[in-house]
């Protein structure tokens, strides 16, 4: 986006919108200097092309053409920029380096437009509504055909919401949708009766997806909000201790006026969103401490409520986070340790929990007891095979948790073992579209967010599967978008939020503000001026 020019005539990239400049390794453009302090200044870029340098209470302290920096004070392009003394020229990109930029960031489409990935997932949706209809009971044909229409309106009309304001990129939401629709054949095949409730779950969660994704547009707004967001979850959490009761073994429900939510599914969304705003401002040093606070007590109640594949998620999603802000895999090592010992004492308080890691690996030596659920989830997959034994046909569905902790063997059962592993691809390429984005990042916030997001989607997915098949300990945690649940289902959606914001593609992410009159050409559309 510009260079940091030394009086040596080297060139100092400054890669993204927001850049913490410093003598730590960490910092987005780095001044070797001793006089340079470790975090020694930041340098913005807003919506409109303008930039703004800050100094972080440095002690050498930070001019612009020899004025003294204190907040938000604007920098021009050949404007001289001292860092304890230490002279920089500033130079915004030219207009060529823009195009190439603008080359490199895609637009959506490029192979295969989204439209045509939407229509090919409503003709698998068509007919596996003609393959639950035909194996169903009579009573449940209507409800399956009306939920399965339903959600095939409902994408669509999403797709068209899209494009209404010249956002062109729906990949990620076809992804996320065809995760849906196994969730709801999932619902249809173990409880039909609830297939209007589970179609309304997905309204829900949709609208909190675009509500996010509106919300997110102003990071002024986002960050303003951030600790109230965490107190909210506090509460939430506290709340859940005290009232709920426990359900085998584990305080993981709480129930409003004869509606059972999970408290931590929606304290995730809220973890991502107060984490990426916190440490989007990891120089300012109590921010740091406020959020390891907040992780800390996030993790110690869960603990406490005995949901131990909950906090391992949260565990790993505060290490992506710190990481992704820190750069230094001694301070990921060192917090794992202290993880690994907090882990045997909760094994050592909670004994079911201990007793699932005993069971690990040797469940065909109890198959009528510890070894039950895991035992009959790895018979049903086997017998699925490639294609399946057809929807509605399996034996599982008929197992406790089989629609929320061995999904995933559900699946391979009566769709079969492609239609599982095109599940879990599904969730790789969400996390595979963050990374890639997160190089050309327009904000730090965003970056942090979708990486967050998705570390938390992959973790989620990999106990689900891994632990209905033995391979990991049983933790009982959902399969995105997959497990029958609505507040999973909707935290998935709202997760997404992040990933679409993350969207550094040309006409693609929702967080953009569309610029009016501008024409939308999915394949080779001019670069908006917000990007």
């Amino acid at each position: 986006w510009a260079y940091l020019i030394d009086e040596a005539g080297a060139k100092r990239p400054v890669h993204h919108w927001e850049c913490i400049i410093g003598r730590a390794a960490s910092a987005d453009v780095v001044v070797t200097e001793p006089s340079v302090s470790r975090v020694h200044a930041s340098l913005m870029r807003d919506d409109e092309g303008g930039w703004n340098l800050s100094d972080i209470r440095s002690k050498g302290g930070t001019r612009i053409n020899g004025r003294p920096v204190d907040t938000d004070e604007p920098v021009e392009d050949g404007d001289v920029l001292s860092f304890a003394g230490n002279d920089f020229t500033f130079r915004d990109i030219d207009e060529k380096k823009r195009a190439a930029q603008a080359m490199r960031r895609t637009a959506p489409g490029r192979f295969i437009g989204p439209g045509v990935t939407l229509l090919i997932l409503t003709l698998f949706q068509a007919f596996l509504t003609m393959e639950f209809t035909a194996t169903a009971q009579p009573g449940h044909v209507l409800p399956i055909a009306l939920a399965f229409l339903a959600l095939m309106v409902i994408q669509w009309f999403c797709y068209f919401v899209m494009r209404s304001i010249r956002r062109t990129g729906f990949e990620p939401e076809t992804l996320a949708f065809f995760l849906t629709t196994l969730g709801v054949a999932v619902v249809a095949t173990s409880t039909p009766g609830e297939m209007l409730k589970q179609i309304f779950l997905v309204m829900i969660g949709i609208t909190l997806f675009f509500f996010l994704g509106f919300w997110l547009r102003d990071l002024r707004r986002v960050k303003a909000f951030r600790w109230a967001a965490a107190v909210a979850a506090i509460g939430l959490l506290g709340l859940n201790l005290l009232v709920s009761e426990a359900v085998f073994g584990a305080k993981n429900w709480l129930t409003v006026a004869g509606v059972s939510i999970q408290p931590s599914e929606l304290v995730k969304v809220i973890y991502i969103y107060v984490g990426a705003a916190a440490l989007d401002r990891l120089f300012e040093r109590r921010n740091l401490f406020a959020f390891i606070g907040f992780s800390a007590l996030c993790v110690i109640a869960l603990a406490l409520m005995g949901d131990f594949g909950a906090a391992v998620i949260f565990f790993t999603c505060f290490l992506v986070i710190s990481f992704m802000r820190s750069g230094s895999f001694a301070t990921v090592f060192l917090a794992v340790t202290g993880a690994g010992l907090a882990g045997f004492l909760v094994l050592s308080v909670r004994p079911y929990i201990a007793q699932r890691f005993a069971t690990w690996g040797h469940v065909w030596e109890d198959v009528w007891g510890k070894g039950y659920q895991q035992t009959h989830a790895l018979s049903a997959a086997a017998a699925g095979g490639l294609f399946g034994k057809g929807a509605g046909t399996g034996w599982l569905k008929d197992i406790v948790a089989a629609n929320t902790d061995m999904v995933f063997a559900v699946l391979c059962e009566e769709l079969g073992l492609i239609i599982g592993l095109c599940a879990i691809l599904a969730v790789i390429s969400l996390a595979l579209f963050a990374v890639r984005n997160a190089a050309q990042g327009r904000s730090t916030y965003y970056v942090i967010a979708a990486c967050a997001a998705v570390s938390m989607l992959m973790v989620q997915m990999g106990l689900n599967v891994f632990g209905s098949l033995d391979i990991l300990p049983f933790t009982g945690v959902t399969f995105p978008f997959v497990s029958k649940g609505g507040t999973s289902l909707i935290s998935c959606w709202m997760m997404l939020a992040f990933v679409k914001a993350g969207d550094t593609r040309r006409d693609a992410s929702f967080v953009v503000k569309p610029q009016a009159g501008r024409r939308v050409r999915p394949a080779d559309g001019e670069e908006e001026a917000e990007e």
